[in-house]
């Protein structure tokens, strides 16, 4: 199958630094790619280069002829005082979409991606729906490939998972940046590992995320066992040269230049083989009280609109409590509540005597820009003190894999994930009875993601967790609070208890909406004559087709989010189908129903 893009051995270095190095990748018509790798190996700079926004140092990029490509940057920049039909329609005027289309093409975009409301202004938007209009853009050029990095940052959970299932649906090829281990696994056919462990400084499986790991452990075995032969070889010719051979024959000096190769083949493979994670580890203060924190009857309301509304909440030693909600919900509210850094409008918050709490804030408030890693990590000295135990600055910042050099950079200049890894690096120098943690699964890359959620599952004390990330929360919380925004909330001992509630919240809210409207039509509508008989009909059991197929839609839903299936990729791929096609008929439904009431009112 031919390559829509192809990269051919390209290098890539900024300064001194190199991101990579005789790296080969290539997407061809039908392809997810998923791109992982650690922090600062070019994955960023891999997806501008296949893009044409940034140019290689060295090796080919053939890229198919009239190929359209959409890019959405990791941060993308909009007029905030244009409306989201008009910045989208300029998306599609810019790819040259035909201008008799346009009107319905932005409509149709706008409806896939969610927004209800075309005439919104972008200023107000959430940095999640940033992203959804940055793919909207997108979208709306029709693309022969879409190049992403990090769309999945600023996306809530809702976001995640309408994210997944818009992507797995889609008709061109994409290569995607993101480190979310769930979507990996819903949504691509295909994971690239960027790494400079690997010969070529890529690994490459086909499948889902799982197929990878699976590949990937094959992999590294494999090059275990060959790194143990290639050792005894290289003990072998070491012994032969300590016996001292002179270089006097061909044969010999040939030997003795072998030996020397292998010699050099095994450090570089010992190197490759080694990984060096972030060393995350809390540490608890060792306190044995039980209640730790207590809320009472919480409620917080801004402006006229109750967000929290009477929620009780107790955190013990050992408590790993989730916070789940779609942006805007109150997650980060309520952990400012527990934290006593924002009051209640009703209830009150209780601390034990000398509580010690370990805040980390997603708009890493903490983090002086001006300030350098060195003066972050330490107030002052060269030694810091964990675990009652001095630890030279080097070595420190070392454990959260910053170089020594890095030391003297303004934290401004680190990207994202090394300056999640920053502020964690200070945090976990104050002992802690609980963490209240939001959103500090940010831009870390999936290594230090691992690292984080075994500390996080280690830690002695109570922990609040704000997180898109589906997989983290899964295996790290043991309890959770689902929020929807509104003021109303539920408790749950397991995710999928939370998807439940959801749906029987949106089931509840239909039926509500339904009635009131059902019955004040019937008071106003002036006469059915306005309808034929067959449209009266129609009308008629509208609600009850709506409601039977709404039943169809949850149950895809939960088909696509069963484990059972989540690697295998037939059955999923069959399943997200299957839902988009009840998505449809439910939204064609909706439309034929306003249509005809319109048309009852006299409006049409």
């Amino acid at each position: 199958m031919s390559a829509l893009i192809h990269c051919q051995n390209i290098s890539k270095s900024f300064g001194s630094k190199r991101l990579f190095s005789d790296l080969t990748i290539g997407v061809s018509v039908q392809d997810r790619v998923g791109i992982i790798g650690p922090n600062g190996s070019g994955k960023s700079t891999l997806v501008k280069i296949m893009a044409g926004h940034e140019v290689a140092d060295g090796g080919i990029v053939t890229r198919r002829n009239h190929i359209r490509i959409a890019y959405i940057a990791q941060q993308s920049s909009f007029d905030p005082n244009a409306t989201v039909s008009e910045t989208v329609e300029r998306a599609a005027r810019k790819a040259g979409r035909e201008a008799e289309n346009l009107v319905p093409q932005v409509r149709e975009t706008l409806g896939r991606t969610g927004f209800q409301n075309g005439e919104q202004s972008i200023g107000p938007l959430s940095g999640g729906w940033h992203k959804r209009l940055a793919i909207a853009c997108g979208l709306v050029q029709n693309p022969d490939i879409m190049l992403l990095d990090e769309p999945t940052n600023h996306l809530d959970l809702e976001g995640m998972l309408w994210l997944a299932q818009l992507m797995s649906q889609t008709p061109f090829a994409w290569l995607m940046v993101s480190h979310d281990r769930w979507f990996l696994e819903h949504a691509t056919n295909k994971v690239a590992e960027l790494n400079s462990r690997y010969p070529n400084g890529i690994f490459l499986s086909t499948g889902t995320y799982s197929d990878f790991l699976l590949q990937r452990e094959e992999y590294q075995h494999a090059q275990t066992q060959q790194a143990q032969a290639l050792s005894g070889k290289v003990h072998r010719e070491i012994e032969w040269l300590r016996r001292g051979p002179k270089a006097r024959t061909t044969h010999a000096k040939s030997r003795i230049d072998s030996a020397h190769a292998l010699q050099a083949e095994l450090a570089d493979t010992t190197t490759r083989l080694r990984q060096e994670d972030a060393g995350i580890d809390f540490v608890g203060s060792g306190r044995k009280t039980k209640r730790l924190i207590v809320g009472e009857h919480l409620g917080k309301t801004f402006g006229h609109t109750p967000l929290i509304k009477n929620i009780d909440v107790v955190l013990s030693p050992g408590m790993r409590l989730g916070l789940l909600g779609h942006n805007g919900s109150g997650k980060s509210t309520l952990l400012k509540l527990l934290a006593k850094t924002v009051t209640p409008n009703v209830g009150t918050i209780t601390h034990a005597d000398k509580l010690q709490v370990v805040y980390f804030d997603q708009d890493r408030e903490q983090l002086d820009p001006t300030l350098t890693l060195r003066q972050t990590l330490i107030d002052s000295g060269d030694y810091v003190t964990y675990r009652e135990r001095a630890m030279h600055i080097v070595s420190w910042a070392k454990r959260f894999q910053f170089r020594p050099e890095q030391l003297d950079i303004r934290t401004g200049l680190l990207s994202g994930g090394e300056q999640a890894r920053a502020i964690i690096a200070r945090l976990m120098l104050k002992p802690a009875d609980v963490l209240l943690l939001d959103e500090p699964t940010n831009d870390l890359d999936i290594p230090t993601l691992e690292v984080l959620e075994e500390s996080m599952q280690d830690f002695p004390g109570a922990m609040v967790l704000v997180t898109h990330d589906r997989y983290v929360l899964m295996r790290v919380c043991t309890t959770f609070i689902g929020l929807d925004g509104k003021g109303e909330h539920g408790y749950f001992a397991e995710y999928e208890q939370w998807e439940d509630w959801l749906a029987d919240q949106a089931q509840e809210k239909s039926r509500k909406t339904k009635v009131p409207r059902d019955e004040s039509t019937s008071r106003k509508k002036p006469s059915p004559k306005k309808l034929t008989y067959k449209e009266q009909k129609e009308y008629d059991g509208m609600e009850v087709q709506i409601l039977a197929v709404e039943t169809e839609l949850e149950q895809w839903k939960k088909k696509t989010e069963d484990p059972a299936i989540a690697s295998q990729h037939t059955e999923l791929q069959q399943a997200y189908s299957n839902l988009h096609e009840a998505e449809e008929k439910v939204h064609h439904l909706y439309a034929r129903w306003a249509e005809l009431e319109a048309k009852l009112q006299g409006t049409q």
